[in-house]
């Protein structure tokens, strides 16, 4: 398998020798295990008085140490006062206790510390509480349209992405029927390992039935009472409540991202009909078919993880009666964007940009779609073509 280098390993390197415990976070088959091997390579490398501590659950070599206390004496017993101690360790939620580890290692202030583990057991927000010291997330995406492009070379098309996605395990496949096994796996091990599993549930079909409900609606408003009723009618009996914890079950391990509303008049989030995003949209495919092949809103889906994974907060905007795709935000920048696929026909594009009009301020304005032209301009709002967008780093 060809290897390219990831903007993460900046971001590890950046932090290395900070005092937080740096926990490396993502849905499943992401690349979080690699990641941590190559910033080890790394420190080999730039770092003459490095003692690298490495422990990797997923090897029976590690077993030994499953019990805390025997993880805690096996990497104090390596640590070298002479050295610049690093403690890595992959999959670190298969020792059970392991946080009272990695607490009493932090508390020693010994260890520069760098965890992996699966995300249904290492949740975002479990980790103030796990750890008493401070912690720095560093979350991994599947593959960008521009690191496909980087890796298969550039006779790899936005068609071939939109359906296959990016899911790093699958590029060794070279049919799209065992890309999509491949893809199939990790969601029935994300649902019936991990989500059920953690939670002791019994029911994997309401489970698995809504993941693919949320999925066929990606990118449409959604709230757990309307998906409440629509189960309903197909003789399912399940609360709203009961629905809403379970979409959270599907955010906590990063299968989907969940966007709030914000109205872009009154300048203040709303409480109704979020909006639901696939971390990797061939999930999709790979699941329910492609029988419903509505670019649109994948070309919106794919648009929402590039703005997550490019470091921006994102909002659905409302305004009026109208709606804009996103509004995101980073530090003092604020951009709205609007996403197509075709605006050839009149009336789409009037409808597309009328939402982008109404709004007074003077931050950009995007609508992205398949134009295949050179950016231009149409009453202050920048026309450009999706591909090129991906492809700008």
């Amino acid at each position: 398998m060809k290897i390219i280098q990831r903007n993460y390993l900046q971001k590890m390197i950046n932090v290395l020798g900070t005092p937080d415990i740096k926990v490396i976070t993502g849905i499943r088959r992401s690349g979080k295990s690699f990641l941590l091997m190559q910033f080890m390579e790394y420190l080999k490398q730039n770092d003459a008085n490095a003692n690298i501590i490495f422990i990797d659950f997923n090897s029976l070599d590690s077993e030994p140490y499953l019990e805390y206390h025997a993880l805690n004496n096996y990497i104090n017993n390596c640590y070298n006062p002479t050295k610049n101690n690093y403690v890595c360790i992959d999959e670190v939620q298969m020792c059970e206790g392991f946080e009272k580890v990695i607490n009493s290692l932090h508390n020693s202030r010994k260890y520069d510390i760098y965890i992996t583990g699966s995300n249904a057991f290492l949740l975002s927000s479990d980790l103030a509480t796990l750890f008493t010291g401070r912690t720095y997330e560093i979350e991994i995406f599947p593959f960008s349209y521009s690191e496909c492009v980087e890796y298969y070379g550039n006779e790899y098309t936005l068609e071939k992405y939109v359906l296959e996605g990016g899911m790093p395990g699958s590029f060794v496949y070279r049919e799209r029927n065992e890309k999509y096994k491949y893809i199939r796996d990790i969601f029935e091990t994300l649902i019936i390992r991990d989500i059920t599993s953690k939670h002791a549930m019994r029911n994997k079909e309401i489970l698995r039935d809504l993941a693919y409900f949320m999925m066929d609606n990606v990118s449409a408003l959604t709230s757990a009472s309307s998906i409440s009723k629509t189960i309903e009618k197909a003789n399912f009996n399940i609360s709203d409540k009961t629905i809403k914890l379970y979409m959270k079950y599907f955010t906590d391990a990063f299968l989907f991202y969940r966007v709030r509303r914000y109205d872009i008049k009154g300048k203040k989030y709303l409480f109704t009909n979020d909006k639901y995003y696939l971390t990797d949209h061939s999930f999709r495919y790979a699941n329910i078919g492609t029988r419903n092949m509505d670019y649109g809103r994948i070309y919106e889906n794919i648009v929402a993880i590039e703005l997550l994974r490019r470091g921006y907060e994102i909002y659905v905007g409302k305004l009026y009666k109208k709606e804009v795709d996103f509004v995101a935000m980073k530090q003092s920048e604020k951009i709205y964007i609007q996403v197509s696929d075709d605006i050839t026909n009149e009336k789409t594009f009037e409808r597309e940009v009328s939402s982008l009009l109404q709004i007074k301020d003077n931050y950009p304005k995007i609508l992205l779609a398949n134009t295949h032209h050179e950016q231009y301009q149409y009453e202050g709002i920048q026309i450009i073509d999706i591909e090129r967008w991906l492809l700008t780093n």
